[in-house]
């Protein structure tokens, strides 16, 4: 099996988290290290692989493939621009760039080059959403009238990070938790023909958005993305109604907690949610009336993985393509157009 040699950009919650653990286990990646400015701690957990101290020392380096952009948002277009034009394959990590002009120019600038480019929307393969997706794709519901999604916490205290409390083109609750809700109806229902939205600051000296309210206007139907900081009791995260039925299904992805916690993930058992997070659909199927709670599928990021490595090795799309983060950028840009006009706006 070809092993495609990758690096990180940064070392921090998102590379130790969400990245090392999958590039170590799937057969087809060799991690090879991480760009680490001050604190070095890649090795503490990989004693084998490097700590580069500049991005250059990795795009020099003859040898990787692959490098995983995972850096603050405001940085993506310029660190993902370079290591497209040293000639390497690219993971961008959400919101991919800024501005849609910016995510245009790299889609533009990875296919001139003839390399792949895939935007880490890792949400596609949480556990409650491939089960939402299961139930809509199976035609449960019956034709689509209106869905609503929720990413909600319950979190007024301002992060210690400060490059997500301090205003800048990558900051604020619609391109951190935004291109979450907004991947995930773009990839179930396409791109709507308007947007309407609504984005505010609700927290005491916060000083960027942490607060979105944005709705998708498509011909026949209507789909609402929530997200906010001030939810203590938080609502089903995915709610749908059809003209047959309805599914309500509560966030239950265990994966982030999980490897938070360190654990190590499988091709088994991980990513299997808890029963009493089931969804539940009450619909009619044969003319008859059903009010049961769903199983829910097996969440994994390995998927994505997998499907980088297959882009790579055997030529295939992208599991997330850079057209795919055009597509939310595109949403992104409406939405603030839309707030601050306070009316809605044609795509």
């Amino acid at each position: 099996m070809q092993k495609i040699k990758t690096a990180l950009l940064s070392y921090g919650m998102s590379g130790k988290v969400f990245h090392a653990p999958f590039l170590t286990i799937h057969p087809g990646f060799e991690l090879m290290g991480s760009w680490e400015r001050s604190k070095k701690l890649i090795q503490q957990d990989y004693p084998e692989v490097i700590s580069y101290p500049t991005l250059e020392s990795i795009l020099q380096n003859d040898s990787i493939d692959l490098v995983i952009v995972n850096t603050p948002v405001a940085t993506h277009f310029e660190y993902a621009k370079k290591v497209l034009l040293a000639g390497k394959q690219a993971v961008v990590e959400k919101a991919f760039t800024t501005t849609v002009a910016e995510a245009q120019e790299l889609a533009t600038l990875a296919k001139e080059k003839g390399l792949k480019l895939a935007v880490f929307q890792n949400r596609r393969w949480d556990s409650d959403f491939k089960t939402v997706k299961k139930i809509i794709d199976a035609n449960l519901l019956g034709e689509i009238v209106e869905a609503e999604f929720h990413f909600d916490r319950y979190n007024p205290i301002l992060s210690p990070k400060q490059h997500k409390e301090t205003a800048n083109s990558g900051a604020g609750i619609l391109k951190d938790l935004g291109p979450h809700l907004i991947d995930q109806a773009l990839f179930l229902f396409g791109l709507p023909n308007a947007v309407f939205a609504d984005i505010r600051i609700t927290r005491a000296h916060s000083l960027v958005d942490d607060y979105l309210d944005i709705l998708l206007y498509y011909p026949d139907f209507r789909v609402r993305l929530k997200a906010g900081f001030f939810v203590r009791e938080a609502i089903p995260s995915y709610v749908v109604h059809g003209q047959k039925g309805s599914f309500l299904k509560p966030r239950g992805d265990v994966q982030e907690d999980n490897l938070k916690l360190g654990m190590k993930p499988n091709l088994t058992s991980w990513g299997t949610e808890s029963d009493e997070n089931r969804g539940l659909l009450h619909t009619e199927i044969n003319s008859k009336i059903i009010k049961e709670k769903v199983s829910t599928l097996q969440g994994n990021y390995y998927d994505f993985f997998e499907g980088v490595y297959q882009s790579i090795a055997n030529d295939k799309p992208e599991p997330v393509t850079a057209q795919d983060g055009v597509n939310v950028m595109q949403i992104i840009e409406v939405a603030i157009q839309s707030s601050e006009q306070k009316k809605a706006i044609n795509l």
